[in-house]
């Protein structure tokens, strides 16, 4: 089994690759409570050096995903419905900030590719509802979308020009990007418009980062990521 490296730019270490593979497997079930994450076992099964599993080991304890059991075994963590949510509510709050801190600190250029992320989502929406309504394949066209929306999402985490922040959003991540968005994409196929329903808030989001209004752009977020965290919880 070979890392998988969805969405992740050529630059990425190896043991980037490995915690990212490990959190998605985790988070799938792939690896389910319990599931013992020894280093040989993990660095044979992806076909790496046991060293990026070491380290990709060490990241995912201190995201309390695993639990060290021994010298080299650590188990995947049971982590009940309660820590879940209080993670969801984590993931939230910090959204919501990044959006704030782009407020202050996007630039004009940053501003002209959301817009132009937008405007290509509004004409995949356009071609995938008519598609839908001609019985056609959207397969293509959806995961083009969802693309979209994933460089919208990393526009505005950049536009925050804040690491520290844009980095303990990615480890407080409720769900992983992987199992996001193979809900999302489900949805999608099946003609309901889950996501793309919601995603026209974004237009409104711009808007206040145009304005700078860090506390309208805060509350933007906020609202947006608590529903559609709600509602993809509710399908795990």
């Amino acid at each position: 089994m070979s890392i998988p490296s969805p969405e992740m730019p050529e630059t990425t270490t190896v043991a980037e690759r490995v915690y990212q593979a490990l959190r998605s497997q985790i988070g799938s079930g792939e690896l389910p409570p319990g599931a013992k994450v020894t280093e040989r076992g993990m660095a044979e099964r992806l076909g790496v050096s046991p060293t990026p599993v070491r380290e990709a080991i060490r990241r995912l304890e201190l995201d309390g995903l695993v639990e060290r059991v021994g010298p080299r075994t650590t188990l995947v963590a049971r982590i009940g419905e309660d820590a879940g949510h209080d993670l969801a509510e984590v993931e939230v709050a910090l959204r919501g900030l990044a959006a704030r801190f782009a407020a202050r600190h996007v630039s004009d250029d940053e501003l002209d590719e959301l817009d132009r992320l937008l405007d290509e989502a509004d004409d995949l929406v356009i071609l995938i509802r008519a598609r839908h309504r001609e019985g056609r394949p959207v397969e293509k066209h959806a995961d083009r979308f969802l693309d979209v929306l994933g460089r919208f999402n990393e526009q505005v985490n950049a536009a925050a020009h804040n690491p520290v922040l844009v980095r303990l959003l990615e480890q407080s991540r409720s769900l992983t990007r992987s199992r996001q968005r193979e809900i999302s994409r489900a949805h999608l196929l099946a003609g309901d418009d889950f996501g793309a329903d919601r995603y026209t808030e974004h237009r409104d989001l711009v808007f206040a980062l145009r304005r700078h209004d860090a506390v309208e752009a805060e509350r933007i977020v906020t609202e947006h990521a608590a529903r559609g965290l709600l509602d993809l919880r509710r399908e795990i």
